[in-house]
Formats: C-alpha cells, structure tokens, sequence
C-alpha cells in the first residue's frame, strides 16, 4: 500500500502593523502587549514594524528587548527625526504582508479595532479606514480648527478627504504596491490613498487619552501638515489671488474714474493721506500674501527638484531588504 503524503499546509495571509513612534520609550511595551493580547487570536500570521523616527529616549532599545522574545517584530530606525508622513512612507516601502494596516505609538488607535479592519478587507474593501467620532480630553480649539481643515481642503480639491480620518487604516497589498510607485517629497498619505480611488468603507472610533508621554504634534507641526494637505491637492490660492487681484483692480478703475469726475465736476476734493494710506496698506497686503503664496508652491517644486531621499535608515532589526 502506497502512503500518501498529506496535503501540503495552506500558507496563512500576512498582516503586517506598521507603528511609527518617536520618543516612546514608556508606550512600546504597553502597545505591543495590546497587540499581542489581539492578533493570536486571529487566524493570520502577522509582523510588526516599528519606525523609530529618530527617537532619542531610549525608544529603539526598548524595541529591541521587545524582538528579542518575539521574533513576529521588526524595526527601522531613521538616522534623525524626518516626520510621522516619511515613517509611514518607509514601513509602507518595507511591510511584506498582504494586507498593512498603520497606527500610531500613542494607544490612541486601539488595537482592538483590528479584527474589525481584516473583517472588512476579507469583505473585498482595498482601504478599510477609521474615522476619529471623539478623543478624549481633545481640546476645544483642536476640534473647531480640524472641522476648519476639512472644510477648506474638500472645498477646494478635486480629490475628496474624509473627514476626521486617522492614520489608522488597512491598506490591501495592491494599494500599498501603487502608493509605494508615488514619490513626492511633502506627502500628505490621507490625500494620496483618497486619490488612488480604490474601493474604501470607514470603521468609527473613539481615540483614547494618551497613557504615557506628550504628543509630538506641536502647532506648528500641525499647520504645515494642513498646508502640505491644501498645497499637495489644489492650487486653489494662487486661484484665489487671481480673483482677488481682478477684484482690486476693479475697484481701483471704479476709484479712479471716481477721483477724475470729482476733480473736475465737483468742488469738495479735499487731499488727505488717509485714503492713500489705506489704499496702499491694502494693496501692498494683498501682494505680500500673493508671493507668500506663491512662494510655497514654489518651495514644494524645490523639494521635488532637489530628489533627496524622504528618509535615511540608520539601522534596521530583523529587516531583510527594502521591497
């Protein structure tokens, strides 16, 4: 009697959870016991990368304890700081998975809304992503100025952004091959994934309280990350201050024409520096604000033209290649 050989195992799909930090040396373990607790009950083999952003508290060797009793987590680690978009862009460039999904090192993203996004995926969603409905303890001028970002972004691009979406969201294999093909340098993932057109639906939740640490989006992070937005998908300013110069000049010939039948018709011009004053106040505004505008866009082809890398790895841990 002849012994068959039994059939060969089915290779279980890949998940691979990408995890930019930076400066979380207290959340890591916290997080990656969270993870854990979430994916062995899951009929998928997984992989977690983190991105150390140029950490300087001892982020990246708390990392590495962590790999050492799990060999599932791996890591890379920039050479300094180049920004929460450039570590998404390099986990996107180096997960081998079938499906990514991102997050961020804070527990603010909760890890047990995963099984929800590969629920989804397995449905035939390419972009499964989360929408933020409240976090906790988010300041008052927070939420007026992203429900402001949202509005002016979707009023002016052709290219839709969900509203209050987060970088928490599963990305199928496909998506990420097309997303890793873009190579602009101010990127603006939210913009970018919306662009691509894939089949999307949207997971609601509510972010937790951050458990350790500070956040380290300051203001000013904040606003370039929603100028980068605006600037990457529309050029509605330089739009703007077109219409805006037809506007004033308008004015001015109706001003001038104004100016000639008083002088000539009339006997009560009065010379005053009030009204020059204010005419060249105005006027000079609204040209300083037209080169600024039209000085960043020319910082963006600047960027671009240049063609340095988005990042630069220092190290990575139990990373084969890029792919």
């Amino acid at each position: 009697m002849v012994k068959k050989n039994p059939p060969p195992r089915k290779k279980l799909p890949t998940i691979s959870i990408i995890i930019p930090v930076f400066n979380e040396v207290e959340n890591i373990p916290l997080l990656f016991d969270h993870l854990k607790a979430v994916v062995h009950k899951l009929p998928y083999a997984f992989e977690v990368l983190f991105v150390d952003d140029g950490s300087t508290d001892g982020t990246l060797r708390a990392i590495k304890e962590l790999q050492e009793r799990d060999r599932r987590l791996k890591a890379i680690s920039f050479s300094r700081n180049f920004g929460h978009q450039a570590a998404l862009t390099a986990g996107l460039q180096y997960a081998t998975g079938d499906a990514v999904i991102t997050m961020d090192g804070d527990l603010q993203h909760p890890p047990s809304l995963i099984p929800t996004l590969i629920e989804k995926w397995r449905e035939g969603f390419q972009i499964v992503y989360t929408t933020r409905e409240s976090t906790v303890d988010e300041p008052f001028l927070k939420k007026i100025t992203s429900r402001l970002f949202y509005r002016i972004i979707n009023a002016f691009s052709d290219t839709h952004v969900q509203p209050f979406a987060a970088d928490f969201r599963l990305l199928d294999r496909s998506v990420v091959n097309s997303l890793n093909t873009l190579e602009e340098r101010d990127r603006f993932l939210r913009g970018l994934i919306s662009w691509m057109g894939y089949s999307a639906t949207g997971v609601p939740f509510t972010a937790d309280a951050r458990v350790a640490g500070t956040s380290k989006y300051s203001t000013g992070k904040m606003m370039k990350f929603a100028l980068d937005g605006i600037l990457s998908f529309s050029a509605a300013p330089l739009h703007l201050v077109t219409y805006l110069g037809l506007i004033v000049s308008f004015l001015s010939f109706l001003y001038g024409f104004y100016s000639i039948y008083a002088y000539l018709f009339t006997s009560f011009t009065i010379p005053g520096w009030t009204s020059i004053l204010v005419a060249v106040l105005f006027l000079g505004g609204v040209q300083l604000i037209s080169i600024g505008f039209v000085g960043e866009y020319l910082i963006r082809i600047y960027q671009e033209v240049k063609g340095r890398p988005l990042y630069i790895v220092r190290e990575t841990l139990n990373v084969d290649s890029q792919r």
